[in-house]
């Protein structure tokens, strides 16, 4: 069973930190300040990066059902000021019977191009909708872009979003107070989650019995082969999870593929062989954007260490870490952010060891990355087979940690990782 950290039932739930650090398209342009423009809690401005004019950001009195070709003449001449664009809040499945929200109770600006937005407006039934109108040449307002997704809308306007339980604490809050999303939206802190991936589709997906040795929770399968049932099953599955992330959280995903000849039936795991790190990131010890290749046990798993890939991920990083030497020279193994659980604020690594995450080698990262320290213990399963990844048993997010601390069976170590470390974290949560 897995155990929560106390306090936990204040955080986010997972589900919503796929757009929680929406980051600004280009760190050149100026950093506008977004305001509030009225005192009824109803309008925003919104500065437009990159583009002359601000966009004004609004919740009509009487609430709309649908965009219009053109906001109304009352609409228009009821707003404070004057903005290129004015974009109208709606709300998507909001029963017709039910009053709208303020504007004030859903965001609110938290200053430099960043605003705090209410978690639940992430779920499905409440999710918000925004209609964008331009001004013409003749001066009124044109529809431009219709039902637009409130988060989305705000990513493509370079606005950075913290996904909060309550705004208007977000926004008044004190500064060692505020939850990492609000931090990390404001620049405050780094960021602990990312609003962008790299995946590798499962193409030629099949069982691996090399990693089958030492992972008690594999089950035997069908083999990568031609005209493959498991494989095409797995691929369908996998292309509804890259529409979730992509059109429904709106993650950037720089997809990849596989083929059979490539040998390697587990690329669809490609965190487990490189992880990149920002500058700033670990309490300020990584000092330049870091791409770290890692030692894999299996042969077919270290093939998925593909030079293009690598390629397409040094013009992002182009600092290069390289452990994969260790698979010859030593025989030890480090794979990646499966053996490493990262908190990527405090500086904080957590490593369960087993045949595939050895001490020496999280030293080594610990040291070269500038992190400030290692939390290692031993995880074991139900039938006390070591727990083969860190993150089968834990996990840090951005306002939230989970671990199976049950899977800690030495007393010392599950206190000091529950006490000692991740009570530090739920410290920056709030």
């Amino acid at each position: 069973m897995l155990s929560t950290i106390p306090r936990l039932a204040r955080c986010l739930s997972s589900n919503l930190g796929g757009i929680s650090n929406l980051t600004r398209a280009f760190a050149s342009w100026p950093e506008p300040v977004i305001q509030v423009s009225a005192q009824d809690g109803n309008s925003i401005v919104l500065p437009t990066c990159g583009a002359p004019g601000d966009t004004l950001l609004i919740r009509q009195p009487e609430r709309p059902f649908a965009a219009t070709a053109s906001l109304p003449n009352e609409v228009v001449t009821s707003l404070p000021g004057t903005s290129n664009r004015i974009a109208v809040v709606r709300p998507a499945f909001l029963p017709f019977d039910q009053q709208q929200q303020h504007l004030s109770e859903v965001i609110a600006p938290l200053g430099t191009s960043a605003v705090a937005l209410a978690a639940h407006t992430q779920l499905a039934p409440q999710r918000l909708l925004v209609d964008e109108y331009t001004q013409s040449s003749s001066g009124s307002y044109v529809l431009s872009k219709a039902a637009t997704e409130l988060a989305t809308y705000l990513q493509r306007r370079a606005v950075s979003v913290a996904l909060v339980p309550d705004v208007t604490a977000a926004a008044a809050g004190q500064l060692a107070d505020v939850p990492n999303s609000v931090a990390a939206a404001t620049k405050l802190r780094s960021m602990q989650s990312t609003n962008r991936v790299l995946m590798v589709a499962p193409t030629a997906f099949g069982f691996n019995d090399q990693a089958a040795q030492d992972n008690s929770f594999m089950h035997q399968a069908e083999r990568p082969q031609e005209h493959s049932s498991l494989t095409s099953q797995v691929c369908g599955e996998f292309s509804e999870l890259h529409r979730q992330l992509t059109e429904v959280a709106g993650v950037e995903v720089q997809l990849f593929q596989h083929h059979i000849r490539h040998g390697t039936p587990d690329a669809v795991f490609p965190n487990n062989w490189f992880s990149t790190h920002a500058a700033g990131e670990g309490a300020g010890g990584v000092g330049e954007r870091t791409l770290v290749l890692y030692p894999m046990k299996c042969s077919n798993r270290a093939a998925e260490r593909r030079p293009e890939i690598i390629q397409v991920l040094l013009q992002q990083y182009p600092r290069l870490v390289d452990m994969t030497a260790h698979e010859s020279q030593s025989k030890s193994y480090f794979e990646g952010t499966g053996v490493l659980v990262l908190d990527r604020v405090n500086g904080v690594a957590y490593v369960a060891l087993s045949e595939r995450a050895d001490r020496a080698l999280a030293e080594e990262w610990v040291s070269g990355m500038g992190y400030k320290d290692l939390v290692t213990f031993h995880s074991s399963d139900q039938r006390g087979k070591s727990v083969y990844h860190t993150n089968v048993m834990m996990a840090i997010g951005t306002d939230v940690a989970v671990v199976c601390a049950e899977s800690v069976a030495d007393d010392k170590e599950k206190q000091n990782l529950l006490v000692s470390r991740l009570a530090a974290i739920l410290a920056s949560f709030f």
